[in-house]
C-alpha cells in the first residue's frame, strides 16, 4: 500500500510540475488557462488519492475526498469565468505573426 500512495502523489506532482511549466511558457491568458485548468485537475486528483490513501478509512480520507469533489466542480466554473472576463475585458487571444 505504501507504493500505490507514493506512485499517486509522484503522479499528482509531475502533473503539477507541468502545469506550472505551461503557466510560466504560453504566451497569453487563454493558453495559459488551457494549460492549468487540465494538468491542475489531474495532478490536483492524483495528489490528493495518494493522501487519502495514505490517511486510510477514517474521517481524514472523506474530508480529502470532499475536497476532491468540491475541486472538480470548482476547477472548471473558475477557468470559464476567469476567461469570459478576459473576453468581455477586451483581451484578443494571441495569433501567431505572418512574416
Amino acid at each position: 500500500m505504501d507504493i500505490l500512495f507514493i506512485i499517486f502523489i509522484v503522479a499528482g506532482l509531475f502533473f503539477l510540475i507541468v502545469a506550472a511549466i505551461g503557466v510560466v511558457r504560453l504566451p497569453d491568458v487563454f493558453s495559459r488557462s488551457h494549460a492549468i485548468s487540465l494538468a491542475d485537475s489531474l495532478g490536483a486528483f492524483f495528489l490528493l488519492v495518494g493522501i487519502a490513501l495514505h490517511e486510510g478509512l477514517g474521517k481524514n480520507m472523506l474530508k480529502i475526498l470532499m475536497v476532491l469533489a468540491l475541486l472538480y466542480i470548482l476547477n472548471p466554473v473558475i477557468a470559464h469565468a476567469t476567461l469570459r472576463a478576459a473576453l468581455r475585458s477586451g483581451l484578443k487571444p494571441w495569433q501567431k505573426e505572418t512574416p
